[in-house]
């Protein structure tokens, strides 16, 4: 078994704490005296859309392994009336309200 001793730990923290932290204050440090071309600005604020169909395309479309685009699909089906509440309402609440019913409903009639 390795034995670490308790500085080396104390600096492992630290370091990841300083490769997690750098990068992120960079970029906010050195752009925040500048104006950005508005090319740049509308294309920033995709970046929250990409990102979050990133984390949720394969948690919809993929079951095993494979790409599921059918109706035993709970994630799917329980997704598609939760964009739509989303969509029109721009209601968190009412969306994450809805996305859970939809689902409770699903796993009731056993989908």
């Amino acid at each position: 078994m390795i034995r670490l001793s308790e500085s080396l730990v104390l600096m492992v923290i630290v370091g990841m704490a300083l490769v997690t932290f750098i990068p992120r204050v960079m970029p906010i440090w050195a752009l925040s005296s500048r104006e950005l071309p508005p090319v740049v600005a509308r294309w920033l604020g995709f970046v929250p859309t990409a990102i979050l169909s990133a984390l949720l395309a394969p948690a919809l479309l993929v079951q095993d392994g494979a790409i599921a685009l059918n109706v035993s699909n709970l994630s799917l089906l329980a997704a598609v009336p939760t964009f739509v509440v989303a969509w029109r309402t721009k209601s968190f609440f009412g969306t994450v309200a809805v996305g859970m019913v939809c689902v409770a409903a699903g796993r009731y009639l056993g989908l």
